[in-house]
């Protein structure tokens, strides 16, 4: 974070979600509000550097995640969930485009920046839905079930987690820590992503990471150690979740992007995790 803002890469996962609406007409996640949120002035500039660039990869990740995230919200809200919960909200605007007024949604974040983040709407001309929460935590040091209850969370009821881009980004125990808050709810379903390590050849894919982990620890905010998907499926079971979806470079290609499979493994993830099953599922 710095000062009161979300952080140096939360914006640029906004940058991503908004040129896809450009550059690939939002065909995997349409966000019509994702341009207004960041409040930028030189939009044609951003897409040109992003046309030339060579993140269009990363842009396709973090399209999927959201889209995933965000079907799984809808899925569950249908069948009655009115408790959507949205961890490090800054620049999100999930909570200003689904039309159910029944469905609350706790946008979570640092007090200073949700004050941000109300005056970006204010000026973005966003309305604030009757059916939005702000929760003020600071996540280092506050009992996160607690301060969401106190704003209004219920947890003994059904409620969705998204909790995207936060965690390659946090140590172990901090990752355990949120986790387990909200696995020890008897309904929760919970999708995030995380990295896992590269264990192919992929040259291209390589690259890809050692790019990315060098960008974020530039500005500050370096990436924590990849995580093999084995061991956080034992930290979310022993946390209580029991069902586990986990989609890895060849599925998020074949269920989210429609595209052909392609070899390789490690990388970006993305995973729905839900308590109150019997049985897992694997991708």
């Amino acid at each position: 974070m710095r000062d009161g803002q979300p952080s140096a890469t939360a914006f640029g996962a906004a940058r991503h979600r908004a040129v896809h609406q450009d550059l690939d007409g939002g065909v995997v996640f349409s966000d019509p509000l994702a341009w207004a949120i960041l409040g930028v002035d030189d939009r044609a500039r951003i897409v040109e550097s992003a046309r030339a660039g060579s993140r269009h990869g990363l842009r396709w990740f973090i399209a999927a995640r959201h889209r995933f995230a965000e079907d799984r919200a809808r899925i569950a809200t249908t069948r009655g969930v009115r408790q959507v919960a949205v961890l490090g909200a800054g620049l999100d605007t999930f909570a200003y485009r689904q039309p159910d007024p029944a469905v609350t949604v706790f946008e979570v974040d640092h007090p200073a920046t949700g004050k941000w983040k109300r005056e970006r709407l204010r000026q973005a001309g966003i309305a604030i839905p009757a059916s939005v929460r702000t929760i003020g935590v600071d996540f280092e040091r506050d009992d996160l079930i607690a301060a969401m209850t106190v704003g209004g969370f219920a947890p003994d009821d059904a409620a969705v987690v998204m909790w995207l881009g936060v965690m390659p980004y946090l140590t172990p125990p901090a990752v355990a820590t949120t986790l387990g808050a909200f696995g020890a709810m008897a309904d929760c379903e919970i999708v995030f992503d995380y990295s896992a390590p590269i264990t192919d050849p992929d040259a291209a894919a390589l690259a890809a990471a050692s790019d990315l982990r060098a960008r974020t620890a530039r500005v500050g905010e370096p990436l924590s150690d990849p995580v093999a998907p084995a061991e956080l499926h034992r930290v979310l079971r022993t946390a209580g979740f029991t069902v586990i979806d986990d989609l890895d470079r060849p599925a998020i290609r074949r269920r989210i992007l429609g595209l052909e499979p392609l070899g390789g493994s490690g990388g970006g993830h993305i995973i729905s995790a839900r308590t109150g099953e019997v049985s897992a599922k694997r991708p």
